[in-house]
């Protein structure tokens, strides 16, 4: 029985439940007063269960869907506004012990190059993020007690933190390895991380058994219920998500949004962030062998009725997608992209073809970060390398009460303004800087708090004269 409230993971992701879904979505697809009804809650942005928001998703009515997709542009931006969170992952080491199929760090592949990075080679690899202006990092690690003990995450962790360059400063770090214990997320806590984010991979039990034949990762409940146990530990802010092309994309629909109902009912406050990758070609990785790829229109739809689903839950799309689908799904729903992103070990200092051939999957969007700068204002957004809230403290429910109350705006939109402000001062071409520079000039009458727009224009000429790290 489906219990949102259980600790028990196939209790809150309840497989009959998410079967059921599925049948009630497709017998009710085009039932034109239900889906109206539906979409009627949407708008009033106090999200949607996982059973409405799966008829959503199942509506093949043309008029309903563009009205979903309108909905979803709305919703995004009377929440998140035009502003675009940016980010890049750090990957410190490919050594890993479990077996899982759809991973080219797989124990038994031989084709790849392992590589660990030292504190020395992270130091190089920050510094080159940092000289490309980024401001926020997730990293990322195989699971190895030997190789990739807790101790060398927090270390690495600290390095992170440590490394000034010129005006580069990394000031937020989220997370991004394997299901661990309450201690160990208590001592990641502990290390100033944002945000801990774990990737369910397949919320189906016995697809996920299945593609995790060996390995600690094989173990279903242990992973499903490392959020209770992260936010046990005092980690406010928790992303999941699903790699869809695993399993049917209506079925991981249900149960992504299940978690989340879950997260809620214990704990008070949802994921900070949901994630969409899509399983892609990699070493010793085929993704049409998995029989469940989605194509780009569904991938738009699954990103909208999740927007309405979880209005402020952020979203995430990486460099796994190509420019015109993170084109398309940034207005519907993602909040957060990353850009000039390197899937290898080592592989913004020093790329070289073994770095590369550590990668874990293949990259879409090659461009630079300046590029893809320049490219997100000219479609109108507010590139933001803002990580104000984490360091303030508005972080799990106190950021949700943030969001919910309309106030977000107060504080994100000259936080985006400010950031944006520095990347153009430090990083830029000359393009972006006046593409930008326009931009700033325009949004800075976008805010509607006359005080708070006060000071962030003179903040914005500090910035300019030098100054650098302000925040509201």
């Amino acid at each position: 029985m489906y219990n949102p409230s259980s600790l028990n993971a196939e209790e809150f992701i309840c497989h009959d439940e998410a079967l059921a879904s599925i049948a009630y979505a497709s017998e009710n697809r085009n039932n034109l007063g239900l889906v109206d009804s539906i979409i009627e809650k949407a708008e009033r942005k106090k999200g949607l269960s996982h059973r409405e928001a799966s008829v959503l998703l199942a509506c093949d009515v043309p008029e309903k869907v563009q009205k979903i997709y309108a909905l979803a542009e709305r919703i995004k931006q009377d929440i998140y506004g035009n502003r675009i969170v940016m980010f890049a992952p750090l990957y410190l080491s490919n050594y890993c012990i479990n077996s899982c199929s759809y991973c080219p760090y797989h124990a038994k592949n031989k084709h790849i190059a392992r590589k660990k990075l030292t504190q020395e080679d992270i130091v190089r690899e920050v510094t080159a993020l940092q000289d490309m202006g980024h401001k926020r990092l997730a990293i990322e690690s195989g699971e190895d007690p030997l190789n990739n003990p807790i101790e060398y995450i927090l270390e690495s962790i600290r390095t992170i933190y440590s490394v000034k360059h010129r005006n580069g400063s990394i000031r937020r770090v989220n997370v991004n390895i394997a299901a661990t214990t309450v201690e160990n997320y208590r001592k990641l806590k502990d290390a100033g991380i944002g945000t801990y984010i774990l990737f369910q991979e397949t919320y189906h039990k016995q697809s996920y058994e299945k593609l995790h034949p060996a390995g600690p990762k094989h173990n279903y409940a242990y992973h499903t219920e490392a959020m209770d146990r992260a936010m046990q530990g005092g980690i406010d802010d928790v992303g999941i998500g699903v790699l869809f092309g695993l399993e049917r994309y209506r079925y991981e629909f249900a149960a992504l949004l299940m978690h989340a109902e879950h997260l809620e009912a214990v704990h008070g406050v949802g994921p900070h962030t949901i994630s969409v990758p899509r399983v892609k070609r990699a070493d010793d990785i085929d993704p049409d062998e998995f029989g469940n790829g989605i194509d780009d229109e569904t991938f738009a739809k699954i990103c909208a009725c999740l927007r309405l689903a979880v209005p402020y839950t952020g979203m995430i799309i990486s460099t796994r997608e190509s420019k015109a689908t993170r084109e398309k799904v940034i207005r519907l729903g993602v909040s957060q992209i990353s850009g000039a992103s390197k899937t290898s070990v080592g592989g913004y200092g020093s790329p070289d073809s073994e770095e590369e051939n550590s990668a874990q999957f293949d990259v879409s969007d090659n461009r630079t970060l300046d590029e893809v700068v320049c490219w997100l204002m000219e479609l109108g957004f507010i590139p933001s390398f803002c990580t104000a809230c984490y360091r303030e403290g508005r972080t799990g429910d106190r950021f949700m009460a943030l969001c919910k109350s309309g106030r977000i705006s107060d504080c994100c939109h000259p936080n985006a303004l400010m950031t944006l402000k520095e990347y153009l001062e430090d990083y830029a071409s000359e393009q972006a800087r006046r593409t930008g520079s326009a931009l700033i000039r325009r949004e800075l009458g976008n805010i509607p708090n006359e005080r708070i727009r006060y000071i962030a224009a003179e903040r914005l000429e500090k910035i300019a004269a030098g100054q650098r790290d302000f925040r509201f």
